[in-house]
């Protein structure tokens, strides 16, 4: 049984966004993402960060959370990144995934889920280029907390859509919440292209960050731990 993490699937298998137009690594990404799974086992867990579907609602969507609910995997936990405009409350995207009969996808949000011990934690996160709404960053911080108080004393694995730090920026704020839960590792997306150069590994003050973005692991789950 090991845990991997994967951001950024972008989908749009029932809406008109593919990924492809962009060339480079996101031709035939579908393909890719589904090559790539093929390292996942049936008792597996995923972490999706974000970014998984172009859908504009749940229903819009539904080709592309069935198309994740077959890959590998017995549990794959969703993020909400910032193209996820699906996305609704836990309640209604349980019972959708419910009544669609996906039994693989779980959402990770205000809660945490166990692993080999380890507890796995992880919102949306913040970036610099919305630092105007300071209501909606707020709400991402209080999310964040939620997350990592309800791993208690376990140790502690975040999981986060928009990175926390990268060449050039920081957000004090998540950096410190992580720091203060005593979160081992970080685990984030967003980044795409040739924006893969900011992307800052490795340990940085208590925490080790890692980029999970698809097109920068090569749409292939990267193993966390086993």
């Amino acid at each position: 049984m090991a845990l991997y993490a994967i951001g950024d699937t972008h989908l749009s298998l029932s809406s008109n966004k593919p990924m492809d137009v962009f060339g480079g690594g996101w031709e035939g990404y579908v393909d890719k993402l589904q090559k790539g799974f093929a390292a996942v086992g049936p008792e597996d867990t995923v972490v999706l960060c974000g970014d998984l579907s172009w859908g504009m609602s749940l229903d819009e969507a539904k080709k592309d959370f069935a198309f994740l609910d077959a890959l590998p995997g017995a549990r794959k936990l969703l993020l909400k990144g910032n193209h996820d405009y699906w996305w609704n409350t836990a309640a209604k995207m349980n019972r959708f995934f419910a009544e669609s009969g996906f039994s693989t996808l779980r959402i990770l949000h205000n809660n945490c889920y166990e692993y080999g011990g380890y507890a796995l934690c992880g919102t949306r996160g913040w970036f610099y280029e919305e630092t105007g709404d300071q209501k909606v960053f707020k709400r991402e911080l209080i999310r964040l907390e939620a997350s990592l108080k309800a791993a208690g004393e376990r140790p502690k694995l975040c999981f986060l859509h928009y990175p926390p730090l990268y060449q050039g920026y920081r957000c004090p704020e998540i950096i410190a919440l992580l720091e203060q839960y005593g979160v081992e590792r970080c685990y984030y997306g967003h980044l795409h292209g040739g924006s893969h150069r900011l992307a800052v590994e490795g340990r940085q003050g208590d925490v080790a960050y890692y980029l999970v973005s698809a097109d920068y692991v090569g749409f292939r789950p990267q193993k966390i731990c086993e």
